[in-house]
């Protein structure tokens, strides 16, 4: 258990190290088109080969996990923001308030996720910030569920009931007593959920509903390689493993979290 915890903090430093000087230290311009190079195979001058328009797939690569990652960490910041207030403000209140809101919670998830991004993101038009407010739709309301079935377990406690005794407002009741017995289940679910965002990106993005070209985005950039697979597979194989590589280490260190804290559904 001490390796494994040790090889997902390591991980996750060398992603964050990545996403802050990457970008600093690129080979070439990952927008830098240049036709007499295009398609080469992996060599020293060019780490993961160029694309069909001659761009460096490596510079691509690591403009791409800032694209990528930050888009993601923006999406689970927002959602958290949302569903967590939501969630504990519902189950505390209970009673038409509480209604309301599980039944709002409901209808998202009534619908799988992806298809309901799709939908908002077909609706609201293809480019970063619209894929931000799709995906921030669909996972709001599971961070709500997972908030409220907790408050509603620890509300009927003596020491939430001592706390209304001595007078003790709303607002600090949610944030002193509530709040710290929410936020470790919050984070292990958020960990893991993590993966699954930068899947939904990377898919949204596949598609054309996402981040849009010339923009690096390694769902974009599988989608660009899918033509030339035959011909050149690491245009597809470099973007490919990187996402496999984010989405594995979110899933390993949120199941290592997931360990110490109950999660509660």
């Amino acid at each position: 258990m001490k390796f494994k915890i040790n090889f997902t903090v390591l991980f996750f430093s060398i992603v964050i190290l990545t996403m802050i000087i990457g970008k600093m230290f690129m080979p070439y311009d990952p927008n830098l088109v240049d036709m007499g190079s295009r398609l080469q195979p992996l060599s020293a001058e060019h780490l993961l080969g160029t694309d069909n328009l001659g761009r460096d797939v490596f510079s691509r690569i690591l403009a791409g996990a800032w694209t990528t990652i930050t888009t993601g960490m923006i999406v689970l910041v927002i959602a958290l923001f949302i569903g967590v207030p939501v969630g504990l403000i519902s189950g505390y209140i209970g009673g038409k308030v509480d209604w309301i809101i599980m039944r709002v919670i409901d209808l998202f998830l009534a619908f799988p996720d992806y298809i309901v991004a799709i939908v908002v993101s077909g609706i609201l038009g293809a480019g970063t910030v619209n894929l931000i407010i799709a995906i921030v739709v669909v996972k709001w309301v599971g961070y709500a569920r997972l908030a409220r079935s907790i408050v509603q377990s620890e509300k009927m406690k003596d020491y939430i009931s001592m706390a209304k005794i001595n007078g003790l407002r709303f607002t600090s009741i949610l944030i002193k007593h509530l709040m710290p017995h929410v936020v470790g289940n919050v984070m292990a679910v958020a960990t893991m959920d993590m993966g699954k965002i930068l899947l939904m990106i990377a898919s949204l993005s596949y598609i054309g509903l996402g981040v849009q070209p010339p923009n690096p985005e390694w769902g974009s950039m599988l989608n660009e390689g899918r033509t030339f697979f035959q011909n050149a597979p690491h245009l597809m194989f470099a973007p490919g493993l990187a996402i496999m590589t984010v989405v594995l280490g979110a899933n390993i260190i949120g199941d290592s979290i997931s360990r110490r804290y109950r999660i509660r559904d």
